[in-house]
């Protein structure tokens, strides 16, 4: 049994311990109370750099402060990932993609010099991006996807397909189709300068094929530089309507649905991860609505972390089994 004493005490301590929460409440800053940097692993125009800008926009409406886009090229993510860990404050975030935050960390994981699964967090996924396998108009043949995997047969070494880097979805999405091909032997042209510098290796013909964006292909396709021969989604694409899935040309597991994501330091403090989940997760339903985006999401920041394992386990699996050549 309680004295009347100790009953008086416990209460006047309850009393003083939701005074001084309330207090702590009160006097949290409100955030954000300045602009926030967007950083991004690839140079303007490619499909993370669009991601980025049409959900910093959405979320600046939503926050009252701008989020400013910054790219931060270099090391397949790396670079951005550093600029994102120096500041733990909410007010730098990074949108990244398969390659600079689920490949590369697993590919380079004991040469980090952070431990990215304990020190990156995945704010909320944005958006899956539908890729096009495309080959170019200039010098080379083969215009559709059964003479592109037939010349490739016949052509040793020949085909030369574009990537982003070593090491780099684009990478290793062709080389596992050139696997389930017959293991092809094939040329990989690496472009660092994003999907532009991909479809600018293609329209010149240094490259002859590869997987790009959808969104980045639009206007070299309507130009007559490259065609289409196949998409990377789970259905054909409203854009190009009479091209086939992969899975129509024989080939369902070839090709990566890029997904886009918002990450932030897992050391940001909690209420801000909360405020930038729920910004990014209203930005999603306005920001995509009109492109050509598949729009996805996770229920909670909970959700988000589990989801990010599943993913470096999933890359953990794929790079050991495909074999590829880094620079």
């Amino acid at each position: 049994m309680y004295s009347g004493r100790s009953i008086w005490i416990a209460l006047a301590a309850a009393g003083l311990t939701l005074a001084t929460s309330s207090a702590t409440w009160a006097q949290a800053p409100a955030y954000p109370t300045k602009p926030v940097r967007i950083v991004v692993p690839y140079a303007p125009g490619g499909a993370t750099d669009i991601v980025a800008r049409l959900i910093g926009e959405q979320m600046r409406q939503t926050l009252g402060q701008p989020f400013v886009v910054e790219s931060k090229v270099g090391g397949n993510g790396i670079v951005a990932l550093e600029e994102m860990l120096r500041n733990k404050d909410g007010y730098t975030v990074m949108v990244g993609n398969v390659t600079t935050n689920a490949i590369w960390p697993v590919i380079q994981g004991s040469k980090l010099r952070f431990d990215y699964a304990k020190e990156v967090v995945a704010i909320q996924r944005i958006a899956d991006v539908p890729a096009v396998l495309v080959v170019t108009t200039t010098n080379f043949a083969p215009q559709n996807f059964k003479d592109m995997i037939e010349y490739a047969q016949k052509n040793p070494g020949k085909l030369r397909y574009s990537t982003v880097g070593a090491g780099s979805y684009p990478h290793f999405d062709f080389a596992y189709l050139g696997k389930l091909a017959g293991n092809l032997d094939l040329n990989a042209i690496h472009n660092k300068a994003g999907a532009a510098g991909m479809i600018a290796d293609m329209v010149t013909g240094d490259a002859q094929a590869g997987f790009v964006n959808a969104a980045s292909t639009i206007a070299m396709v309507k130009a007559g530089k490259m065609k289409p021969v196949a998409v990377v989604s789970p259905s054909r694409l409203e854009m190009y309507p009479d091209v086939p899935t992969m899975k129509e040309v024989g080939f369902p597991d070839a090709g990566t649905l890029a997904w886009q994501t918002l990450f932030a330091p897992s050391a940001t403090p909690r209420p801000i991860l909360e405020a930038l989940f729920k910004a990014s997760t209203a930005a999603v339903k306005d920001a995509f609505a009109k492109q050509n985006f598949i729009i996805v999401g996770n229920k909670s920041l909970d959700e988000s972390a589990t989801w990010l394992a599943s993913e470096l386990a999933r890359w953990k699996k794929i790079t050991s089994e495909v074999k590829v050549e880094l620079d």
